[in-house]
């Protein structure tokens, strides 16, 4: 099983890398994803480092207010989901920022019954599974998981060349106090 797992998550990280570079440099984003009857329509625009991201859902009852932020970075994809099985949609909203370590960003909000967009928070990486880690995130949703992928550099790697294998994490989304997290629940090394 954790094989097939890899396999379908590198197969889907492989599309996702797939664009030419320069679609992704300040290309703006527009994409609309419907889950469970709500869709939502993500779109980014603006020139250099920072882009605005807006997202507007229809098919809530009553209607949802767009959500509207800056991003220090480019959108680079959007998924939508129900990680949590509540029957309510969850959007996610990956931002890939400038410089060389294209460090990863996650935007996410979780469809509230009162008709509302919950912020998702993303834990920040720490312990072990922070242990070489300089960027180049890769985001997916799969087989029920969040999950965040990237290269591991070893002390003496340049930036543009890891030679310590990937990790591969996967969250869950729990419930927090005030709000949604995504918590880690298993972390690879290929």
């Amino acid at each position: 099983m954790k094989r097939l797992f890899a396999q379908f998550t590198a197969a889907a990280l492989l599309l996702a890398t797939a664009l030419p570079v320069s679609a992704w440099a300040g290309a703006a984003f527009n994409r609309t994803l419907k889950l469970q009857g709500i869709s939502f329509q993500v779109q980014s625009s603006g020139e250099g480092s920072e882009q605005q991201l807006t997202i507007t859902t229809s098919g809530a009852k009553p209607p949802i207010k767009p959500i509207q932020q800056t991003v220090n970075g480019q959108v680079v994809g959007a998924e939508v989901a129900d990680l949590n099985s509540n029957g309510l949609p969850e959007i996610y909203v990956y931002v890939q920022g400038a410089g060389s370590g294209s460090y990863g960003e996650l935007v996410a909000f979780a469809v509230t019954k009162g008709s509302e967009l919950s912020p998702i928070y993303l834990q920040e990486l720490s312990g072990a599974p922070a242990q070489g880690y300089q960027g180049h995130d890769q985001f997916n949703v799969v087989e029920g998981c969040l999950v965040r992928r990237f290269p591991i550099y070893k002390p003496d790697d340049s930036n543009a060349k890891a030679s310590g294998g990937e990790r591969q994490i996967c969250y869950k989304l729990k419930a927090g106090e005030a709000s949604w997290i995504l918590r880690p629940t298993s972390v690879l090394k290929f």
